[in-house]
Order: C-alpha cells, then structure tokens, then sequence
C-alpha cells in the first residue's frame, strides 16, 4: 500500500499522454483559404468568437483514413480528412447538437455524440486527391458506411454532408 501514490501518479500521468498535443494550446489562424468555421458552444476561437480552419490546420488534426461505400459514388473509395471528434475536441465544444451547413444552404442537425460513437470523417481526399466542390469538397461529413452496417439509413443519409462550410455547436 505504500507505493500506492506513486503508482496511482504514474498511472494519472499516462493518461494524460493519451490526449493530443494540440489539445491544449492556442488555436492559430488560418493562413490559407479558409475552408470550415466553427462557432457556437466553444471555448476555443481564432477570429473573434469563431475558430476558423484551413485545409492544412485540418490536416494538423490527423488524417485518418476510410475505406467505403457511400449512396453517392460507385464503388469503394478511400476518402482521408481528421475525425469529428478531433475538431471538436480541437475547439472545445460544449454542445450536444451540430449543425452543419454546406455551400447551397442546405442544413443537417446531428447529435454530436455521433462524432464520438463512430470514425466520422471529415472527409478532404477521396483515393488521394483533395475533394473539389463539383466532387462533394472540399470537406464531406462522412461516416464509416461498410464498417458499421447499422449506419446505412435514410436518417445518417441526411446528416451525411457535403461541401460543408460551417459547423454550429449547440
């Protein structure tokens, strides 16, 4: 029982390592083309009460990749682009609901839990090219369609978005 601090100090500190290095320090400006805005519930902003992101700040997120697919191409694709959660972890978001808008206006309302639950993408490459607006870009909400069967619905369609813009957390 003795070693019983150091032990429980030594396991606390190795679950801090888990947490990326991003996680805690000051969200830079974007200095390209600004490709996504999230505002709302966050704690952390770059350009008054919004944080703004370039495709290279999303880049600096991680890329992960998927392999799937979707209702909207033929075949599988692989498309690359950080995980939602890392965004949202990225500007400390509160909220439970996300809204995401695309460039023709069109809304989705999803349950910020999903980015958790699931590998959602946020999708910048499609099988190693950067996504342009004609071909669902530049940035896709994609989830992980052939990994989890369960998500191939009418409801995760809809909340499935491309050309995205914008994120409002809520």
């Amino acid at each position: 029982m003795r070693h019983f601090p150091r032990l429980l100090l030594a396991l606390l500190l190795l679950m801090g390592m888990g947490a990326p290095a991003w996680s805690a320090t000051p969200l830079p400006k974007p200095t390209g083309r600004v490709i996504l805005t999230v505002s709302g519930n966050i704690t952390r902003t770059n350009v008054g009460d919004e944080a703004r992101f370039d495709a290279a700040m999303l880049n600096d997120l991680g890329l992960h990749t998927v392999a799937t697919h979707t209702p909207w191409t033929d075949g599988v694709s692989h498309f690359a682009g950080p995980l939602g959660r890392d965004l949202l972890d990225r500007v400390g978001a509160k909220g439970k609901v996300l809204r995401v808008k695309a460039l023709n206006d069109y809304v989705s309302e999803l349950p910020a839990s999903d980015f958790y639950d699931y590998d959602v993408l946020l999708a910048l490459e499609r099988d190693g090219k950067p996504m342009s607006v004609r071909s669902f870009g530049p940035l896709f909400v994609l989830y992980p369609f052939d990994a989890k069967p369960e998500l191939q619905t009418e409801k995760i369609r809809f909340r499935s978005v491309w050309q995205v813009v914008s994120i409002e957390v809520e």
